[in-house]
């Protein structure tokens, strides 16, 4: 029966030298800083979108909490603040060629613009249309 042979471990290339081991460690740092500069930069990514949606979300309370009923609804601008967002409400006609001279108009449209700045400074704008009595002017 054959004796199997046990490879010699003392050899040259038995195993990893110095350099070897320096070059891959140098590729996994590489790829750590990579992946690293990816992730804090989808941090920043979702950091910005939420504080878009937070705007957002405050552009939305002031326009169905301030802005009143189409009935009292007037032209003229009114501000405030809601938590820490300042916001301006600017209504105003929607154009000269909606008055008619002379009419007995009950209702006009009326341009009202919403404007919210958040703490950080960034500013959103949502406009709609209402109808006001024709009498507000």
């Amino acid at each position: 029966m054959p004796h199997a042979v046990t490879p010699s471990i003392d050899r040259r290339d038995a195993g990893f030298t110095i350099v070897e081991v320096l070059i891959a460690l140098a590729v996994v740092a590489v790829s750590i800083l990579a992946i690293g500069s990816v992730m804090s930069t989808n941090v920043r990514g979702v950091r910005s979108l939420e504080q878009h949606v937070t705007l957002m979300q405050t552009a939305r309370s002031v326009m169905t909490a301030e802005v009143p009923a189409n009935a009292e609804l007037g032209f003229g601008a009114r501000s405030g603040q809601l938590n820490e967002f300042q916001w301006r409400i600017d209504v105003g006609p929607l154009g000269e060629e909606w008055a008619v001279k002379g009419a007995d108009v009950a209702w006009i449209p009326a341009l009202v613009r919403i404007q919210v700045r958040s703490p950080s400074g960034a500013v959103s704008e949502l406009k709609t249309v209402r109808l006001i009595h024709g009498s507000a002017k």
